[in-house]
């Protein structure tokens, strides 16, 4: 437990002089997520907030929708051959009655730190059915400088990044900008599904008056995630993927990229953003 950063010895070269030093590293360890006993899904993760992590994923696959449908979540004992507890597997029992979707036969599941989700068996077993709509009414109605501050909100709360530098962070901020919650991991994905799945734990969801901002560049699977757990507004501070563009499009998420500074490219969903008239007609 406790296992986020881990030292390692390094040689450091700086300007020509070469010198031996420790060094801290972001810890990266896989987490098998069981579902009812039955082996569901591998994800290469930073230890903590497991429990959280294995939760958002279910959200994201259309097994859970609230606190309701989770009976409990435990670590596995005995999970290698001498019998010791690593800590690295999960098991999630949903509660009597929760209908399971067939996803072991149809979504062979590994998730890997850089690229989320990988093995599935078709594009159609990657898209899951959500279980609301986007429907924040009113809408939100944000200024593009409140958006443009949350980055600097994020970078100032990730308090592993700064021993590290190696670490993503995921954030959930209110629509007047306060920060609700954030998470870090090595893989983007991860961070996402833990915020969704504390959300769910604590019977927050769906999350229709939210923000969600990423570290990194907003992919498909984000934006599905978004979708998945009812938020409106997805912001990244690199670029989306045109599936994901598509997606929003689709479901009616406002999608924002490239948000730096006072800039930013708004992708879809722009009737939730405060801007002038003339940008929608020129």
């Amino acid at each position: 437990m406790g296992r986020v950063t881990e030292r390692r010895k390094v040689i450091r070269i700086r300007d020509g002089a070469v010198s031996t030093r420790p060094d801290t590293l972001v810890a990266e360890e896989p987490l098998e997520i069981r579902l009812n006993g039955k082996p569901l899904a591998i994800t290469m993760r930073t230890p903590g907030d497991d429990f959280a992590l294995a939760a958002g994923f279910l959200v994201s696959e259309g097994v859970l929708g609230g606190a309701g449908d989770l009976q409990n979540i435990v670590y596995c004992a005995g999970a290698t051959a001498d019998g010791t507890n690593t800590y690295n597997v999960v098991d999630v029992k949903t509660a009597p009655g929760v209908t399971v979707p067939d996803i072991t036969l149809e979504r062979n599941v590994y998730t890997t730190s850089s690229c989320g989700l990988c093995g599935k068996a078709s594009l159609d077993a990657v898209r899951t059915t959500a279980r609301w709509t986007i429907d924040d009414a009113p809408p939100l109605r944000l200024e593009p400088e409140l958006l443009a501050g949350l980055p600097d909100r994020l970078r100032a709360a990730q308090r592993v990044f700064d021993r590290t530098g190696g670490l993503h962070a995921a954030a959930l901020f209110t629509e007047d900008g306060e920060l609700l919650d954030i998470r870090e991991d090595v893989g983007r994905h991860n961070a996402v599904d833990k915020l969704i799945g504390r959300a769910l734990q604590n019977g927050q969801l769906p999350l229709s008056r939210a923000v969600l901002l990423v570290s990194g560049r907003a992919s498909f699977e984000l934006a599905q995630k978004a979708v998945m757990a009812g938020i409106p507004v997805l912001a990244a501070v690199s670029a989306p993927s045109s599936l994901a563009v598509d997606l929003a499009a689709e479901t009616g998420l406002t999608l924002v990229g490239f948000l730096r500074g006072a800039s930013m490219n708004v992708y879809a969903g722009e009737h939730r953003l405060a801007l002038p008239a003339t940008a929608a007609t020129s």
